[in-house]
C-alpha cells in the first residue's frame, strides 16, 4: 500500500470523534447553565437531550457519509443534495469558524492553563502549541494517526481517573443535596441558552464525516467511529457534570469558565489542581490534533470544485494537503493574535448549528431524491432528523430575536463567503483561459 493510500480503522476514526468532543466546553459550559437553572436534574436532562441530538446527527452524518463516500463534511452533503452554493457556504464557514477558531479558542485556553506553571506569555504557548501539531500532521497519515490515538488514549484515561476520584469520594458541596429538591423555574430563553452552551461542548460528534477518503471501509467503520465516540462521550459527561455538582457549589461556578479547575481543587486541594491544570491542557491537546487534522480536509476538498482556491488542492507525497493544513494553521494563529473572540461562542453554535441542521434534514432527501442506495440506514428514521431540525430551529429562531449582534456576525461571514464565492465565478467566466497558467 502506497503512502498516499493509507487508511485508518474504525478506532481510529473513532477516537477522533472522541478528541473533537471532549474539550473546553465539557469543563466550562455548567458554570453558564447554572447561572440561570439553580435544579441539577434539569441542567442533567440537557446534557442528556444534547447528547441525544448528537447521536441522532451521528446516525444521519454515518448514512450520508456511507452514501457519499467523499471527505468534506457538510460541504460535501449540502453540496450534493441541495446545491453547491450551499456546500461551499458551509465549507467557508467550516474553515473560518468550525476549525480554525475552535483550534485558536483551544489553545488559548491552553496557554492561560500553562503559562502561570511554565512562565512565558500564554499566546507564544498558544502557537507553539498550533506549530508543533500542524508539523506532526504534516508527514503522514499514519504518524497523524499513531499520534492522535496516543494524545486521545492519554485523555480518556484522565478525565475517567478524574472521575472516579471525584465519586469516590462523598459529596463536598451542600448543594447535591438540596439542589434536587430546588424549584423548576426557567423560562424558554434560559433553556435555549443552556442548550447551546450543552451542544457547544459536544461539537465535534460529526468530526470523521470529514475525512470519509481516509477511512477503511467507510460504510461499515464511519456508522462505528460516529455512533460509539458519540455515545461514549454522552456517558463520560453526564458522569463529569454530575461529579462538577457534587464537588462545587453552584454560586461559586456560577458565569465561570474555570469549572473544571474548582472541582479539582475541592478533591485534590491546590496542589493537586496544579497537575490537573497540565491534565486539561493535555486533554485541550488531543481536542486541537483532531481539529488541526481534520479541519484542512474541507479546504482540500473545496480546491477540487472551486478554481478560486485550486492552490489549496496539492497533496505532499504522502498524500497530506499541506498547503491547506498551514493556511489553517495561520487563520488559527492571526485569531490569536488579534484576540477577537469576544462572544465567539454564541456566534459559531449559531452558525454551525444552521448548517448541521440542513445536513441533518438531508437525510431525508437523499431518500426522497432516491440519488443512491446508503449501506448504512440511520435508525428511526425520519422521526430522529425530525426531531433534530425541530430542536435546532427552535434554537435559531430564539438567538435570531435574542441575540442579534451574534447572529448579525454569523449572517456577515455568510455574505463574507458569498462574495467570494460570486468571485469565483465570475473569474471561472472571464478568466478561464487565464487560469489554466497558473502555476497550481
Amino acid at each position: 500500500m502506497s503512502k498516499s493510500q493509507q487508511k485508518i480503522g474504525w478506532l481510529s476514526a473513532a477516537a477522533i470523534v472522541i478528541a473533537n468532543m471532549i474539550g473546553t466546553g465539557g469543563f466550562t459550559a455548567l458554570g453558564f447553565q447554572v447561572e440561570h437553572i439553580s435544579n441539577r436534574w434539569v441542567i442533567l436532562v440537557l446534557w442528556l437531550v444534547g447528547g441525544i441530538m448528537a447521536l441522532f446527527g451521528a446516525f444521519s452524518y454515518a448514512e450520508l457519509g456511507a452514501a457519499l463516500k467523499q471527505s468534506g463534511g457538510e460541504y460535501r452533503f449540502l453540496s450534493q443534495l441541495y446545491h453547491p452554493f450551499l456546500g461551499y457556504l458551509s465549507g467557508w464557514i467550516s474553515l473560518t469558524v468550525g476549525f480554525a477558531a475552535a483550534v485558536a479558542l483551544s489553545a488559548m485556553a491552553m496557554g492561560a492553563y500553562l503559562s502561570p506553571l511554565f512562565g512565558g506569555g500564554s499566546q507564544t504557548i498558544a502557537i507553539s502549541v498550533i506549530v508543533i501539531l500542524t508539523l506532526a500532521h504534516s508527514a503522514s497519515v499514519n504518524q497523524s494517526s499513531r499520534l492522535h490515538n496516543v494524545l486521545t488514549l492519554i485523555k480518556l484515561v484522565l478525565i475517567s481517573g478524574f472521575i472516579i476520584a471525584a465519586w469516590s469520594l462523598a459529596p463536598s458541596s451542600p448543594d447535591w443535596t438540596s439542589s434536587a429538591q430546588a424549584p423548576i423555574t426557567w423560562s424558554p430563553g434560559v433553556l435555549v441558552m443552556a442548550l447551546l452552551f450543552v451542544n457547544y461542548a459536544y461539537s465535534g460528534w460529526s468530526a470523521a464525516a470529514y475525512i470519509v477518503e481516509e477511512i477503511d471501509q467507510p460504510q461499515k467503520n464511519l456508522p462505528r467511529a460516529l455512533i460509539g465516540g458519540t455515545v461514549l462521550v454522552t456517558i463520560l459527561y453526564l458522569l463529569l457534570q454530575m461529579a462538577f455538582l457534587r464537588h462545587v457549589p453552584m454560586a461559586q461556578m456560577s458565569s465561570k469558565v474555570e469549572v473544571g479547575l474548582m472541582a479539582a481543587t475541592a478533591i485534590f486541594g491546590e496542589h493537586g489542581s496544579r497537575w490537573f491544570s497540565i491534565a486539561i491542557a493535555l486533554m485541550m491537546a488531543s481536542g486541537l490534533s483532531a481539529m488541526i487534522w481534520v479541519g484542512p480536509r474541507i479546504l482540500r476538498a473545496m480546491a477540487t470544485d472551486y478554481r478560486i482556491w485550486h492552490f489549496f488542492k496539492k497533496d505532499n507525497a504522502a498524500g497530506i494537503p499541506v498547503r491547506a493544513l498551514w493556511l489553517h494553521a495561520a487563520i488559527s494563529m492571526e485569531l490569536i493574535l488579534t484576540g477577537t473572540f469576544e462572544q465567539v461562542m454564541i456566534y459559531s453554535g449559531f452558525i454551525l448549528q444552521l448548517f448541521s441542521t440542513l445536513a441533518v434534514g438531508g437525510v431525508i432527501i437523499l431518500r426522497a431524491k432516491k440519488m443512491v442506495q446508503s449501506p448504512y440506514q440511520s435508525p428511526g428514521f425520519p422521526f430522529f432528523q425530525l426531531i433534530y431540525v425541530g430542536i435546532s430551529l427552535w434554537m435559531l429562531g430564539y438567538l435570531l430575536v435574542d441575540c442579534p449582534y451574534e447572529s448579525f456576525l454569523g449572517v456577515m461571514n455568510l455574505l463574507i463567503g458569498t462574495v467570494s464565492y460570486v468571485l469565483n465565478l465570475w473569474l471561472e467566466k472571464n478568466n478561464k483561459a487565464d487560469l489554466k497558467h497558473l502555476p497550481y
